[in-house]
């Protein structure tokens, strides 16, 4: 007998994440325009009302809206990376206690403690060892307090909120801002618009030796759905893939692949975070997911055709 599938409702359904989520489930998604998480009000009355009145009963929220950003943003604006998401996700869990349903929420890698606080790979247990790296510690603090409240909100009130933790994500519906996103969009529109005004020199942030992993979107997606599905415990679950490429290799790729032949140089003087920081998804796979991540080969391939074919009408890049 096939266990019923829940029916989902997902915040930030618009974003890199909730739109692959979306994309392989019938579930419904609610947009900025619709609900401003920020405002209490808001949340209670419009999630609250989506939940209530949808048609098959909503069993499971998947809250992946939140406020993001690269290095550059999370080190200028580290205060509204805090409060912002702190207002966000206390009215999204005090939505879900009210309705009684499971919440799924969507944290970072970046909340683990920086590296003399910890020993790699990064376990669930190290969580709350220590600070973060200091050049996201607004948005990472406020990631950490999703768990700590979701335990809480589970320990008083027995909700079924459990927590995942992502590293770093890229896909075709990313944001391409160059000052403000992440990495990988960042560098596909700096290399693609290069190559379209013939720039002979294209500078990227740092060093370049800075390791890093990188998840396809649609693999957490799915990771995600099967969790939300199977998964009930109080800790959070690592679920990223575990392969590391420095910042160097990957912007080397990303130029191959939007066919930019021009000259690479890396400014040491521009923000890069810290070195490396290496998760373990042991306690996914202990759990009993089985499946394989896309090669980045891969995911860049999909993600730069995306790019070319919709540009410029992109998230950040119009």
């Amino acid at each position: 007998m096939h266990k019923k599938q829940k029916t989902i409702l997902v915040t930030g359904h618009s974003g890199l994440l909730g739109s692959e989520i979306i994309g392989m489930r019938n579930a419904v998604g609610i947009s900025s325009n619709e609900c401003d998480l920020l405002s209490k009000f808001q949340c209670q009355y419009t999630l609250n009302g989506v939940i209530k009145r949808h048609n098959p009963a909503i069993d499971c929220v998947i809250h992946c809206a939140a406020k993001v950003g690269g290095v550059k943003a999370n080190s200028e604006f580290v205060a509204d990376f805090f409060d912002n998401n702190i207002r966000m996700n206390m009215n999204v869990l005090e939505s879900c206690k009210k309705t009684s349903i499971k919440l799924v929420s969507i944290l970072s890698t970046c909340v683990y403690p920086t590296t003399k606080y910890v020993s790699y790979p990064l376990t669930e247990d190290q969580l709350h060892m220590g600070p973060p790296h200091k050049s996201n510690f607004g948005y990472a603090y406020a990631k950490r307090m999703l768990d700590v409240q979701s335990r809480a909100y589970r320990d008083q009130y027995g909700c079924n909120f459990i927590t995942v933790i992502p590293n770093n994500l890229y896909g075709p519906n990313d944001n391409y801002d160059v000052e403000n996103g992440h990495v990988i969009p960042a560098l596909v529109r700096k290399f693609y618009e290069a190559k379209l005004h013939q720039k002979p020199v294209v500078s990227v942030w740092g060093t370049g030796d800075c390791l890093r992993e990188f998840t396809f979107a649609k693999d957490a997606a799915k990771i995600i759905l099967w969790l939300a599905e199977n998964y009930n415990g109080e800790s959070p679950v690592n679920i990223g893939n575990t392969d590391e490429i420095s910042i160097k290799n990957l912007a080397f790729m990303i130029a191959k692949e939007t066919g930019y032949e021009g000259e690479i140089v890396f400014d040491s003087s521009m923000p890069e975070g810290q070195l490396r920081k290496p998760s373990s998804n042991e306690y996914l796979l202990s759990l009993g997911w089985v499946g394989d991540y896309t090669p980045i080969e891969l995911g860049l391939k999909e993600t730069v055709q995306h790019f070319k074919n919709h540009y410029p009408k992109l998230r950040g890049a119009n």
